[in-house]
């Protein structure tokens, strides 16, 4: 059943979620935005509940999990979401598909296609390959990751964690730091956030800082004491260093000295900051781990909690039109 609208504009008969995949943030109204984390916010109960392992919607239909670059909270959380709605969960990893024998993108989705899955959540090296795959096959698509472009329930997550534990996301001042460049965490997180009224902060040295990242509705900073100043969220980035061809930063030692959270910086930032991080973290890299392990402050292992109600509330809506679901068919 659909629920109540949240949004004005839902009130004018608009579709709480008319799009058929999700590929992105960029694509997604704010109302829209606002419908998936309002639906994330029952499985938040139910999951703490246990009452979710029993709910069964997705009975009978088959996810496949397709992580073409290595993964773990992210495939883990799926396939948990999955399992509890009662999905037939197939994980496909890399080390495991014919892509490591040479077998092209555009082969890859036809096999899948051809093994008809109700669902396809897709994890990929390679910017634009979830979008490309989307176009092939005849069900709803899930973008777990593609490249440097986005991550967009990781986005959702983090947003639903900042809403439940700050009441609110407009108005906020949200301070993203560490290695934006290659970030696609980063990138969904700005889209979303910005559209949803908050002030969005990039945080970075200049080599790790993208050219007109304002164009995303952020402000730049490359001091890490100005860019911490008054922030309500401190969301730090993990330093990819494999995704780094040169010499980003001189050594991971200096960048903990220059850009890393301690406890010092954050003081810097409003008195009742939350500190986010996606995972995995380095430890004394980009973040002091007596402030990880903060639970005052910190909402790490909270974020990976709001991961699997996102992650479930996305499955559902995606796989609605397929269920037959009353205003989705």
């Amino acid at each position: 059943m659909v629920r109540a609208p949240s949004h004005p504009a839902l009130a004018d008969g608009a579709h709480p979620f008319p799009h058929d995949h999700l590929l992105g943030i960029a694509a997604l109204k704010p109302w829209e935005i606002a419908f998936l984390l309002d639906e994330a916010e029952q499985w938040v109960d139910l999951n703490r509940a246990g009452a979710a392992k029993h709910d069964g919607r997705l009975a009978g239909l088959t996810q496949i999990n397709a992580f073409f670059e290595n993964s773990t909270r992210t495939l883990l959380s799926f396939e948990i979401a999955g399992k509890r709605l009662g999905a037939d969960v197939v994980n496909l990893g890399v080390s495991g598909s014919s892509v490591k024998k040479g077998e092209t993108l555009l082969d890859t989705a036809t096999t899948l296609n051809a093994m008809r899955p109700d669902v396809i959540v897709i994890r990929h090296a390679a910017s634009g390959a979830v979008q490309l795959i989307s176009e092939k096959v005849d069900c709803p698509v899930l973008n777990a990751g593609d490249g440097r472009h986005e991550h967009p329930t990781q986005a959702l997550l983090d947003a639903l964690t900042i809403r439940r534990r700050k009441g609110r996301i407009a108005g906020l001042k949200v301070a993203i730091c560490g290695d934006i460049l290659h970030s696609r965490v980063a990138r969904s997180n700005f889209l979303l956030l910005a559209g949803q009224g908050a002030e969005v902060r990039a945080v970075a040295p200049p080599t790790l800082l993208p050219e007109s990242v304002e164009a995303l509705g952020v402000t730049a900073f490359t001091d890490m004491d100005e860019g911490l100043d008054g922030a309500d969220v401190v969301m730090m980035l993990r330093l990819q260093t494999e995704r780094m061809a040169g010499a980003y930063v001189p050594s991971t030692r200096e960048y903990f000295h220059f850009h890393g959270l301690t406890e010092a910086r954050l003081a810097r930032a409003a008195p009742d900051v939350l500190v986010m991080h996606p995972g995995p973290m380095n430890r004394g890299v980009e973040i002091d781990g007596a402030i990880a392990d903060d639970i005052a402050r910190s909402a790490v292992t909270e974020q990976v909690e709001m991961g699997v109600a996102v992650r479930m509330a996305c499955l559902d809506v995606l796989t609605r039109r397929r269920r037959g679901i009353a205003g989705w068919a």
